[in-house]
């Protein structure tokens, strides 16, 4: 007898693909490549505009040599190397502040806090973070750090406010990477014997480092641009100052604002330069964020 087994199995014809799904198809496609272009429109256009009038800015032999020191609002001249150094600064110090505090969150509420009470009340007030205004933030350390504790206006209460605006997206940014890191390398490291702490440190944190670092790039991209923490925690300067805890500093934000009230040719000359200057700052630091990330991967071996 022969077995049903035996018997050979047909494919199933395959059915072309009709009319109605292709139309569907070809409509998807159009109106996804439509939503695309009509998005990069005003990107192309804003990047445009500012290019065309910052470059002759920046482009100047004291641009980036030379602050805006003694010159009269009318007078030629100048640059912004003091509010560029200002910027990093206070960037840098809300990065040092604002990073080890978002990374350490994430890997609780990834790692360890599960459905508590506690990782459910820490992931509300995250999402409360990540939705106030920078002004909010900047009235907060004013009176908490100014009003109440008595501290002069600074650059560095300008960090502080920048870190509450910067925390909430590290730790959105690194808890997605976390997420993403395969079950099966934290089992493989827990059947070995390694202790948690130690796979979240060796293992874990490593192979996301890459989407870790463009997270915290992004983040810091969004902060340098604030104005409000500029304007209520410390005065604009137009000169060099180093002190981050006494004196008015410059930003780039700063001479933005600042050069807004002058209606002369060198105002507008020193806003769109500003402009320009802080989008290139932005994308340098994108684009370090794209290489140590690339140096930095796991690689399979």
């Amino acid at each position: 007898m022969t077995s049903v087994l035996d018997k050979p199995i047909k494919a199933p014809a395959f059915q072309g693909v009709g009319l109605r799904r292709r139309i569907t198809d070809v409509t998807a496609t159009v109106l996804v490549t439509l939503a695309v272009l009509v998005a990069l429109v005003p990107l192309v256009w804003v990047l445009w505009t500012v290019i065309a009038k910052g470059l002759p800015a920046i482009t100047s032999q004291t641009w980036f040599t030379h602050s805006l020191s003694g010159l009269s609002a009318s007078a030629e001249g100048g640059g912004v190397y003091h509010a560029l150094i200002g910027t990093l600064l206070q960037g840098v110090v809300c990065a040092l502040l604002a990073v080890p505090l978002g990374l350490f969150v994430a890997v609780y509420l990834v790692e360890y806090a599960g459905s508590s009470r506690l990782g459910k009340l820490t992931t509300f007030m995250v999402d409360i973070l990540s939705g106030i205004p920078s002004i909010v933030a900047a009235l907060f350390i004013y009176a908490l750090w100014i009003a109440t504790f008595g501290f002069p206006k600074s650059a560095f209460a300008v960090s502080l406010s920048l870190v509450l605006l910067m925390v909430p997206v590290v730790v959105r940014s690194t808890e997605e990477m976390l997420r993403i890191v395969p079950n099966d390398l934290r089992e493989a490291s827990y059947a070995l014997g390694v202790p948690k702490w130690k796979t979240i440190a060796r293992i874990v944190v490593p192979t996301a480092l890459p989407g870790i670092i463009t997270g915290v790039m992004l983040a810091l991209a969004r902060v340098l641009g604030e104005t409000a923490p500029l304007l209520i925690l410390v005065g604009y300067a137009p000169f060099i100052n180093f002190n981050l805890f006494g004196g008015e500093m410059g930003t780039l934000p700063g001479v933005m604002v600042a050069e807004m009230n002058n209606p002369t040719a060198a105002g507008t000359d020193r806003v769109w330069g500003a402009a320009l200057t802080l989008i290139l700052l932005i994308a340098i630091l994108n684009v370090l964020a794209k290489l140590i990330g690339h140096f930095t991967s796991v690689r399979n071996k």
